[in-house]
């Protein structure tokens, strides 16, 4: 006769993760239940855009680590972010309650954070994501953009020059992280003006050199004003563009109407209309 299995039992040290978004600018975007996360964590891991956000952060938390200092020139990314899910992952494994906090929101153009969540819910732990302002929707705010007028495109920068993608002029396009395009070492903070011509090369398939472009970058403080910058796309590769600004390519065509789907639409409102009064 087989013996049944039989569960070990629950490690009571069980520990948890949450991941949260502080907004793009210091203690205006902070959701309630993030602030709560972060009050009640025993311990906070930050990746935040700068040391002033993280002594705010101190206020509500005694016990924060930046997660800044693992960053190097010459040292991938990729190394970096994997040493921010262990260290993250110690912690929660030691029982403890773990808050990661990130600028923006957690979830957008970050590894570590999904990876972490990943982890721990693999592992058996509470894990969870709450979400947060993000660069994003600051750029729809400050730039008046609808994207449910034309629709809008987002890419990061390098994936236009890594594959083969198709880009619709008729929307708007955003593209980030314009100041590592072309970067496929992960272990530079920018790149040169040579590689953004590239990119130019690629986008003149679909925009005018002359078409202008918006280069744009959020406030992180109360105090500061949205950069935004209107050039030409030629004159891209010539101007310094930061890992934190984002590139808006506004429509450089207008939408065309799709008649064949559009009779075939009227052909069933007819039908319809014709059955309601049958």
């Amino acid at each position: 006769m087989n013996t049944p299995l039989v569960a070990p039992p629950k490690d009571t040290r069980q520990g948890s993760i949450a991941i949260v978004g502080m907004g793009m600018t210091l203690g205006s975007h902070l959701t309630p239940l993030s602030r709560s996360h972060i009050e009640q964590a025993d311990v906070i891991f930050a990746g935040l855009s700068d040391n002033i956000v993280e002594q705010w952060l101190q206020r509500m938390n005694s016990d924060v680590r930046s997660l800044q200092p693992y960053y190097k020139e010459g040292k991938s990314r990729r190394k970096t972010y994997e040493e921010w899910v262990e260290l993250m992952m110690v912690e929660v494994r030691a029982g403890k309650r773990v808050c990661g906090v990130f600028y923006g929101h957690p979830g957008i153009f970050a590894w570590s954070p999904h990876k972490v969540i990943e982890v721990a819910r693999a592992e058996g732990f509470q894990a969870h994501m709450e979400p947060g302002v993000s660069a994003e929707d600051c750029l729809y705010a400050d730039l008046g953009i609808d994207p449910g007028t034309v629709g809008c495109q987002h890419y990061e920068a390098g994936q236009i020059l890594f594959y083969e993608r198709r880009i619709d002029p008729s929307s708007y396009l955003v593209l980030w992280q314009v100041g590592l395009v072309g970067d496929r070492s992960l272990a530079r903070f920018t790149t040169s003006g040579a590689y953004r011509q590239v990119l130019v090369d690629v986008l003149a398939k679909d925009y005018p050199l002359d078409h202008e472009i918006i280069i744009y970058r959020a406030v992180t403080l109360p105090i500061q004003k949205p950069r935004i910058r209107r050039i030409a796309l030629r004159d891209l590769p010539f101007v310094d563009v930061p890992t934190e600004e984002t590139v808006v390519i506004p429509p450089a065509a207008a939408l065309k109407p799709n008649h064949e789907i559009r009779e075939r639409l009227a052909a069933l409102d007819k039908l319809e209309q014709e059955a309601a009064t049958a």
